[in-house]
């Protein structure tokens, strides 16, 4: 418990809940709300895809922290010395992040259908619960990405928190992608959740799993890609670091 605990650097079970539990839910009341005011989707457009969309923090600030607080407490040097891979010690360390981040979505979910009456179809839970899981890794993976940037960035916690703003817009959760500029579309699909809010509300209109199989392979490779890049730039920054001599340098 004490190791879970310093995973998201919360002391006390109140702090877990308003962070991790309370404030996707209330984001995904708001724009069920405001999507009614504006007549811009229906309550399944929202509660999916907001859904979705909560298993992006615990990633994104997770996997920043898996890296970014090694520095920031010094124990950086400990880890760089280990005779162990470090690509696979902080890639191992997603997983965690990722495994929270699919609770909090199921949890947000959960409550939003309680809250709103969704009622989805039993058919219709293993593509949803598929398009989860690979959001999950994704957005832990994303989040180790900008954790990397910590080994050469003073203030990382400023471009994490830019990027998890950032995924409100570019992922089409909250606004339907088609009605976005192409540009922004484009970049969206690069981004985690895109294709996984796609493949979960494809699901909840009961789609089939062939259906399902494009936006979610186009999920995982977008989570590769994120593995593959996080596992580079660490390598990368942590080589500039032992030349600079600036690794634990804050």
């Amino acid at each position: 418990m004490l190791a879970y605990r310093a995973l998201f650097n919360w002391a006390r079970l109140p702090v877990f809940i308003g962070t991790l539990l309370a404030e996707p839910v209330t984001q995904l009341v708001f724009f069920v709300y405001l999507g009614r005011q504006l007549g811009v989707a229906n309550d399944t457009f929202f509660i999916v895809g907001n859904a979705v969309l909560a298993a992006s923090k615990a990633g994104v600030y997770g996997g920043t922290m898996a890296v970014g607080n090694e520095r920031r407490f010094g124990t950086l040097g400990n880890v760089l010395l280990s005779p162990r891979s470090r690509s696979a010690v902080f890639l191992g360390r997603a997983l965690p992040y990722a495994a929270n981040g699919l609770f909090v979505a199921v949890f947000t979910l959960t409550v939003g259908s309680l809250l709103f009456g969704l009622d989805l179809p039993v058919q219709s839970l293993p593509g949803i619960a598929a398009a989860l899981v690979i959001a999950s890794l994704t957005c832990a993976f994303f989040g180790l990405t900008l954790g990397a940037l910590g080994l050469r960035l003073l203030d990382v916690w400023l471009v994490s928190n830019i990027a998890y703003v950032l995924l409100l817009i570019l992922t089409g959760v909250n606004v339907p992608s088609e009605t976005l500029p192409g540009w922004v579309q484009a970049i969206g699909d690069f981004v985690p959740v895109t294709h996984a809010a796609e493949a979960a509300r494809l699901a909840a209109a009961g789609a089939d799993f062939e259906t399902l199989a494009g936006p979610l392979a186009l999920e995982a490779a977008v989570c590769v890609g994120f593995a593959v890049l996080s596992a580079l730039l660490l390598h990368v920054f942590e080589k500039a670091g032992r030349t600079s001599g600036s690794l634990e340098t804050i």
